[in-house]
């Protein structure tokens, strides 16, 4: 406590610093990844593979997790409310900036709850647990992040209440971080923290001095909400010119779509021929019935299972019986 009777400001921890800014290095590459994959620049959709999947989900956790450690070293001997509103301020104006930004790009999967949203949010949601024991500081946290396994409602499909969570099939949008299950990344982290700083454990990283290679990490990490918000605007000017600069014999969208779809098809056990009279069907359905906008969409929605079913059953239906059994149209 300062001889004003106002917390102290807390210690910095430069380990926080080096993870954060490992964070913001994995979000840009996955995004430079994402921009690449949605203007069909590399043969992938990072959206639906399982490998890019996992990785998105483990950068999202991690920066919500620090999230989390953050609050409770900044504000666990005393909320310092001009900077916890500050900080507050800064994100929810990069959240409305988010939210403006890809409406004009993408409006028909724009952001509306991402990640921005979500730590401001959280923010406010997880001050009360700032004095609550870690104990159940941590159960809470389980709590949350368990109940979507075993609990979903088609009601939450709806994008007006889907940053709640629960939803059977997530809405079009780009970026969607609900409260179930990711609040429970944040107080995971503050019952971490507050377990980390109890012990003799907190004496040996607060003094731990990170070596001169990781300087960098340190600057990215105290600049990440900066990062955060102009790293896309900066990757979108160079790849798309790139992308409108393709030579004319570069790859169209039909044949990504059916080089996509031969390889998950035959991934799934079937023939070559079989493959490719299936996946030759569900382009000439998309270009006829002009389904693009639908089919690339980068998240699931029920206008883009319900395409998909059609195809899949127009498809079925046209294939003769020796060729086996039709995969997913994507």
């Amino acid at each position: 406590m300062s001889l004003t009777g106002a917390p102290a400001k807390p210690p910095r921890f430069a380990i926080v610093d080096v993870l954060r800014g490992v964070a913001i290095v994995a979000m840009v590459i996955y995004h430079c990844a994402w921009d690449l994959s949605y203007f069909q620049l590399i043969p992938i959709d990072i959206t639906v593979d399982t490998g890019w999947r996992i990785f998105q989900h483990l950068i999202l956790g991690g920066f919500l997790l620090l999230v989390g450690l953050s609050l409770v070293l900044a504000h666990g001997r005393g909320i310092l409310w001009p900077s916890f509103w500050r900080r507050f301020a800064m994100i929810a104006a990069g959240a409305a900036a988010v939210t403006i930004g890809t409406y004009i790009l993408f409006p028909e999967t724009f952001v509306f709850f991402g990640i921005l949203h979500a730590i401001a949010l959280f923010s406010l949601m997880a001050l009360p647990f700032l004095r609550l024991p870690p104990w159940l500081t941590a159960l809470v946290g389980a709590v949350f992040l368990i109940v979507p396994l075993f609990f979903s409602n088609v009601a939450f499909n709806d994008p007006r209440i889907a940053w709640i969570g629960f939803w059977e099939v997530p809405p079009a949008t780009n970026d969607l971080v609900p409260i179930f299950p990711w609040f429970g990344m944040v107080l995971v982290g503050m019952a971490l923290a507050r377990l980390v700083l109890a012990s003799p454990l907190a004496t040996t990283i607060a003094a731990w001095k990170p070596a001169s290679i990781l300087r960098p990490l340190i600057v990215l990490g105290r600049w990440s909400l900066i990062i955060y918000l102009v790293h896309q605007p900066i990757l979108l000017g160079i790849i798309y010119p790139i992308a409108n600069a393709r030579p004319a014999d570069a790859p169209t969208r039909v044949d990504s779509f059916v080089s996509s779809c031969v390889a998950t098809c035959k991934a799934n056990g079937n023939t070559d021929d079989h493959c490719t009279a299936y996946c030759g069907c569900a382009v000439e359905r998309i270009v006829r019935d002009d389904l693009w906008s639908v089919i690339e969409q980068p998240t699931s929605s029920p206008e883009q299972n319900a395409a998909i079913a059609d195809i899949a059953r127009q498809c079925t239906a046209t294939m003769p019986s020796n060729l086996g059994v039709t995969p997913p149209a994507q």
